[in-house]
């Protein structure tokens, strides 16, 4: 057993929990399957109901309403699982992250398809950071 050098006291490595990979791995593809769910449901239904706008005029609208989608089931399915709201809370802002890059398709420096994947890769690397500095929460 080894120690490990605390401020206030030498704490036994044996006192903190090891996180392994596998259940990490599973939040993480537990959260995508229920972002995606969340988007075919809630947008399915504002379809439905006339609400939604079109992708190439309002890109930056279209982004925003896919993501609240995605992140109303990714929190829904978080909480089932007996995640806090702080945890959940802050996986769901981190899909937030992109937003303000429609602001390269207003000014013309970005299409419409490069900002949607772009955005995509940005999302799912926020929300990998989150999983990892909440691992220990992530993983139970």
């Amino acid at each position: 057993m080894t120690t490990t050098q605390n401020p206030q006291t030498l704490t036994p490595d044996i006192d903190r929990p090891r996180v392994g990979w596998r259940p990490l791995a599973r939040h993480y593809v537990e959260m995508v399957v229920a972002m995606f769910v969340g988007m075919m449901v809630l947008g399915g239904l504002r379809t439905l109901l006339g609400l939604s706008v079109p992708f190439e005029e309002q890109p930056g609208t279209w982004y925003a309403l896919m993501t609240l989608d995605m992140a109303i089931g990714m929190a829904a399915w978080m909480r089932y699982r007996g995640h806090g709201w702080p945890g959940t809370l802050e996986m769901c802002a981190a899909m937030f992250v992109p937003v303000p890059m429609v602001a390269l398709v207003w000014a013309g420096l970005m299409d419409e398809m490069t900002f949607m994947t772009l955005a995509h890769v940005v999302m799912l690397a926020a929300m990998l950071a989150v999983l990892l500095r909440r691992r220990s929460e992530f993983a139970h």
